[in-house]
C-alpha cells in the first residue's frame, strides 16, 4: 500500500478516517521493525526524534498515536515536522490509558481526534499538523537557550560518575585487540545522516579496508550498505537479529558493576557466541575508547552524537562521556559528520561532455559499420542540412 491509500476524509462528517492494525510499543525502537502502512503504531515518545520519525516514514505507516507530546517544546525536535511534512497523520497526547484499552494486533480506526475499536472511543487526541508542527519548532528554538544550559549543567554533574572514562583499561580480548592494532578502525552509530555518510566514505572503505565497528543499529547500517561488521558492541537493544548473526564478533557493553541486560537479548535471539565489558558511558564512546586502546592508527566515527539536539534526542541529559572521549582519543579520532555534505558527489559540466562525446562516437562506429545504418544516417544529413540552410 503506498502512502495515501486505505485513508482519507469520512464522507458524512470531513473528518480523517484511518482503519488499520495497532502495534503498541512503550519504546518505539523495538516495534519498527514490525510496521509498514497497514499498521498504526500507538507509541509514548515524548519529543520524538529525528531518527525515529525517518524510520517511521521509510516504513510506510501513515498515521501514528502518541500517548505523550511529540513536541512539548522543551528543545527543537525535528520528529514531529519530518512526520507531517511527509503526510503522516499525528494523533498526540491521548494518554496512558490507551495502552490498557488496546493490544497489538487489533483492528482500530482513527477518526479524527479520536481512536476506535469495535466502534468504541477508546483516546482522544490532539491533531498535530504540519503547520502546528513548524510552529513549535520555530517556538522551541527561541527558548533552546534553557536546554542549553541545563544540559551544560549536567555535564559538569555526570562527569564526576564518568571521570573513570579518562584513566580505564578495558577488558578487551588479547586477539581483538591484535585485530584492530596499527589499523584504521570506523565505528559507526546509526544517527544523523548515517547512510549519507556511509555512501562517501565508500571509496575509502574500499581502499583502506578499515575493522568494522556496529554500535547497536550501527551493524545494520553497515550491512545496508553493503559491509559486513567485524564487531557488533553495545547494549543490543537497536540491533537486529540478522546484524548479531553476520557479524564475525559480538562484544555486549555491561554496566560497571557488571549488569548485563543486552546479553539476555543476544540469548533470546539464539546466539551463545557473544562476550561482554564492562564500561561506563555510552556505548559509542566506549567503542571509540576500546579502538583506541587497541592501538588503532585512526579512529573514523559516523552517526556519532555531537550537538545538544542530537544529545536530547538520544535522552541525553549531558554530554560527559562524549567530551572525555574526545579529551583522551584527541587527534587520532576523525568524525566523518557531514563529510557527503563537504564534497558531495556531482557530475561536472566536463564529465558530461565527455560522456556525450563518447556516445556520439560509439552510435557513429556502429552506424558506418553497417551499409544500411550509413544509409539512413546519409539521409538525416542531408534533411538536417536543408532545414538549417546549409
Amino acid at each position: 500500500m503506498r502512502r495515501g491509500e486505505g485513508f482519507g476524509l469520512n464522507g458524512s462528517s470531513g473528518e480523517f478516517y484511518l482503519l488499520g492494525k495497532a502495534i503498541l510499543g512503550t519504546k518505539t525502537k523495538e516495534i519498527l521493525p514490525q510496521l509498514d502502512a497497514v499498521t498504526i503504531p500507538v507509541i509514548d515518545h515524548e519529543n520524538l526524534d529525528r531518527i525515529t520519525a525517518e524510520t517511521l516514514v521509510e516504513a510506510g505507516v501513515n498515521a501514528v498515536v502518541n500517548a505523550a507530546g511529540s513536541a512539548t517544546g522543551h528543545y527543537p525536535n525535528m520528529g514531529p515536522f519530518i512526520l507531517a511534512r511527509a503526510g503522516v497523520y499525528i494523533l498526540d497526547g491521548v494518554g496512558q490509558k490507551v495502552f490498557e484499552r488496546i493490544s497489538t494486533g487489533d483492528e482500530i480506526e482513527l477518526r479524527g481526534d479520536g481512536v476506535y475499536k469495535d466502534g468504541e472511543l477508546v483516546a482522544v487526541g490532539e491533531h498535530l499538523d504540519e503547520e502546528v508542527a513548524e510552529r513549535r519548532l520555530r517556538e522551541s528554538r527561541e527558548v533552546v537557550g534553557a536546554a542549553l544550559e541545563s544540559f551544560a549543567q549536567n555535564t559538569v554533574e555526570f562527569m564526576r560518575h564518568e571521570q573513570d572514562l579518562l584513566f580505564s583499561k578495558f577488558a578487551v580480548p588479547a586477539d581483538l585487540a591484535r585485530e584492530m592494532r596499527s589499523r584504521h578502525v570506523l565505528v559507526v552509530v546509526r544517527g544523523y545522516d548515517y547512510r549519507q555518510d556511509l555512501a562517501a566514505l565508500r571509496t575509502y572503505l574500499r581502499e583502506v579496508r578499515p575493522f568494522l565497528i556496529g554500535v547497536d543499529g550501527g551493524a545494520d547500517a553497515l550491512l545496508e550498505a553493503g559491509w559486513r561488521p567485524d564487531l557488533v558492541f553495545g547494549d543490543m537493544d537497536s540491533v537486529s537479529e540478522e546484524g548479531l548473526r553476520l557479524a564475525d564478533r559480538i562484544l555486549v557493553h555491561a554496566y560497571p558493576d557488571g549488569y548485563c541486560p543486552g546479553l539476555e537479548r543476544v540469548r533470546e535471539a539464539g546466539i551463545e557466541r557473544a562476550e561482554t565489558l564492562r564500561a561506563p558511558g555510552l556505548s559509542e564512546d566506549v567503542a571509540i575508547l576500546i579502538a583506541e586502546q587497541c592501538g588503532a592508527e585512526l579512529i573514523v566515527a559516523v552517526g556519532t552524537h555531537v550537538g545538544l539536539v542530537e544529545f536530547l534526542d538520544k535522552g541525553r541529559k549531558g554530554a560527559s562521556s562524549t567530551f572525555l572521549t574526545r579529551l583522551k582519543v584527541g587527534a587520532r579520532l576523525v568524525d566523518a559528520k557531514g563529510v557527503s555534505k563537504l564534497y558531495p558527489s556531482r557530475v561536472s559540466v566536463w564529465q558530461l561532455v565527455a560522456l556525450v562525446v563518447a556516445a556520439f562516437i560509439a552510435v557513429s562506429a556502429i552506424v558506418y559499420s553497417s551499409n544500411s545504418l550509413a544509409d539512413i544516417f546519409q539521409v538525416l544529413a542531408i534533411k538536417l542540412r536543408l532545414l538549417l540552410g546549409i
